[in-house]
């Protein structure tokens, strides 16, 4: 299945990938759900947009500990690799991810959509000013604007709040015209993300699944599945694609 995959993606004038959970996990960073996942610890009201604005220093304290704990030491590996491997040889044109880590940027990958959003970046819920997260002192809780002195929040897309639009035009052009396209650490289960490889689908492309367990997607869109971890099937598929990613 892997020299399967491979030509598909040698043939095709786009290859987009879809990216969710399961590519982060290898790196250290848990998933939001199921039995390991952060809100069998946490209350995830936290990232409600109302919870938030109301209770500002009780959400901070875990989103601190969550998003800068957790995430802030994570580093890309063998997956994101292979990704922005592909991307500089011309076999991937785009990375939508479902994943607010930062580590297909931080692998080198350019052309990242973040559909949630992304923790590079704080926004003044005020004056909707951005900063960069590593410039603003969390030690001190919760964070204010040195602008507006409005309250910071993690860009990121909170429960109640919408997906941007730019993001939502980035995402229906690749749908539209991807000829390929891989879904990886992503079991399909939450919308309105679930439905994005099967809008790619019913546009023609050939879904690539990487996944090591059955899937929403497995049984109902997949074309060629590749059965493991993300980093093991990716490792073999950029050799494959006799493109190094080390």
């Amino acid at each position: 299945m892997i020299e399967k995959a491979a030509k598909f993606i040698k043939s095709a004038k786009r290859v987009s990938a879809l990216t969710g959970a399961g590519i982060s996990v290898e790196s250290g960073i848990p998933p939001f759900r199921g039995k390991t996942g952060l809100w069998e610890r946490y209350n995830p009201e936290i990232l409600n947009i109302d919870y938030f604005r109301k209770h500002p220093n009780e959400a901070w304290e875990i989103i601190r500990e969550i998003f800068y704990g957790y995430y802030g030491v994570a580093e890309p590996n063998m997956a994101h690799r292979a990704l922005t491997a592909m991307e500089a040889h011309g076999y991937l044109h785009a990375i939508i991810t479902l994943n607010v880590d930062n580590l297909h940027q931080k692998s080198g990958s350019k052309e990242v959509c973040e559909f949630h959003g992304g923790l590079r970046y704080l926004v003044c819920l005020n004056c909707s000013k951005k900063y960069h997260s590593a410039k603003v002192d969390l030690q001190i809780i919760p964070p204010l604007c040195p602008d507006c002195g409005g309250l910071l929040k993690p860009d990121l897309v909170f429960f109640g709040e919408p997906i941007d639009e730019a993001v939502k035009a980035k995402i229906l052009h690749e749908v539209q015209h991807a000829e390929v396209f891989l879904v990886i650490g992503t079991s399909g289960e939450i919308n309105p993300a679930a439905q994005i490889p099967r809008l790619a689908k019913a546009n023609g492309a050939v879904i690539i699944e990487v996944n090591p367990d059955i899937t929403k997607y497995t049984a109902t869109i997949t074309d060629i599945i590749l059965p493991g971890k993300a980093t093991d099937m990716m490792r073999k598929l950029v050799h494959a694609l006799e493109i190094s990613c080390d």
